[in-house]
């Protein structure tokens, strides 16, 4: 596996870093660095801060994606899973969670909220064109292929 450098800096010494959890984990989880708690009410959502910020290489993205025993366990899910922050984004990086139960969850700050994984990213041009190929799908979508 090949290991990619990311540089980060930190907005206040107590940020805690990402970090893998395991020697496997394809993500590295991000922490909430907050000043007070942040409680989410039953499908509420709100946007948690970090406390740091990165650069990532040209040609890379990182994608933010829930922790699942949160979302399992407490309902508590990525708002736009899977974030993306580009390469060029120097701000903090913050996260959108979503309540999605009927009791309250509060965040404090330490807690691991998220998970990171960096990607390569492919760009791609587009191509105006008068017709596309047949395919045996054909227009068929939402559903069509069964359960």
């Amino acid at each position: 596996m090949s290991a990619v450098t990311v540089k980060f800096q930190r907005h206040a010494e107590d940020v805690v870093l990402p970090e893998y959890a395991t020697s496997g984990a394809a993500g590295m989880d991000i922490a909430a660095h907050i000043d007070t708690a942040v409680t989410l009410a039953p499908f509420a959502r709100a946007a948690i801060a970090t406390g740091f910020s990165m650069q990532l290489p040209h040609g890379y993205e990182a994608q933010i994606r829930p922790r699942s025993g949160l979302a399992l366990k407490h309902g508590v899910t990525v708002a736009n899973a899977p974030g993306t922050i580009d390469s060029d984004y120097r701000g903090e990086v913050a996260v959108i969670l979503i309540n999605l139960s009927h009791q309250d969850f509060t965040i404090t700050s330490g807690m691991r909220i998220v998970q990171m994984v960096i990607a390569p990213v492919t760009n791609f041009h587009l191509e105006d064109a008068s017709h596309l190929d047949i395919s045996d799908r054909g227009t068929d979508g939402f559903g069509s292929t069964g359960l």
